[in-house]
């Protein structure tokens, strides 16, 4: 029937997004063989026992300590039997089997390491999350989702190069993982993707947007759309993925370019909306980067 894929997730206290997901993947699945690797990442209660309960074909595994996004897919991914390993949000879910068109890429593409489908948002219109990436600018790191809020068109479903994949739904050879390495985990929350995608990408393969296949995802459902959790990532990550991933000279300029002008500016729009948790969590993420460990491991 063709190659085994395995797909993993992180459940970290959203048992009842997690339950959405398997069901859709256990009752529309049938066109490729599949195991579920859920990994409860953490969870204030071990969530991974209720999971297990009603999806007993699933492999459960449960870490006491919240290991971070990359952490905790690692963790399934040291548990995978597939030739494929998809890494999924558990805030998504799928209304249409396509996984056998996502395979598809690799054979049509043979250098490429990864897929990501199409995202779309899954309330209101379920307009465009993701129809792949622009690339990173390399001083001041910033892109755009192509196709973001957009409704469907046939100018944005077309298979593309994308420089990188999205978080919420991305498609590897096992083989490609093995190569380039598997997810860096010292970013901990955010960023970690892109900078795994930096990672493949160097390890020569390219990454691919395919339309074919669709994810419905429920955003910002763990952390909040202006969290000073998120706030306090986004801030120490963009420096990070900074570090690693620019060459000497363009690396500096990021780093200058996000101390005189992206931090000040983002500490002054929180000002101004009262926002005082979100100015701690901006100058703790500037400070807690530069005394990190084996930033470049």
């Amino acid at each position: 029937m063709g190659n085994l894929i395995s797909i993993i997730t992180v459940n970290y206290n959203g048992l009842n997004d997690t339950m959405v997901l398997l069901r859709s993947l256990y009752s529309i699945i049938k066109s490729v063989p599949f195991e579920v690797i859920v990994v409860d990442n953490g969870s204030i209660a071990d969530e991974s026992v209720i999971i297990s309960q009603e999806f007993p074909l699933s492999v459960c595994v449960r870490s006491d300590i919240n290991l971070g996004f990359a952490g905790g897919n690692n963790l399934g991914i040291k548990k995978a039997k597939g030739d494929y390993l998809f890494f999924i949000n558990n805030d998504t879910y799928i209304e249409e089997d396509n996984f056998d068109r996502l395979i598809d890429t690799f054979k049509a593409y043979p250098n490429t390491g990864g897929v990501s489908p199409l995202i779309r948002f899954a309330f209101d219109n379920k307009d465009i999350q993701f129809a792949g990436y622009t690339p990173l600018s390399k001083v001041t790191l910033r892109n755009s989702l192509i196709g973001f809020g957009l409704p469907p068109s046939s100018s944005l479903l077309t298979p593309a190069y994308t420089p990188y994949l999205h978080g919420a739904a991305m498609l590897f050879k096992k083989e490609v993982i093995e190569k380039a390495g598997v997810m860096p985990e010292l970013y901990f929350l955010y960023y970690e993707e892109l900078d795994w995608c930096a990672m493949i990408t160097r390890a020569g393969f390219r990454l691919r947007f395919n339309p074919d296949a669709t994810v419905y995802h429920k955003e910002s459902r763990s952390t909040g759309c202006m969290s000073a959790l998120r706030t306090y990532y986004l801030t120490r990550n963009r420096l990070l993925y900074a570090w690693r991933n620019c060459d000497e000279y363009e690396k500096y300029l990021s780093l200058i370019y996000q101390t005189l002008i992206v931090i000040p500016k983002d500490i002054a729009v929180a000002i101004l909306k009262r926002r005082f948790d979100i100015v701690k969590a901006i100058i703790k993420g500037y400070i807690d980067f530069y005394p990190m460990p084996n930033k470049r491991l």
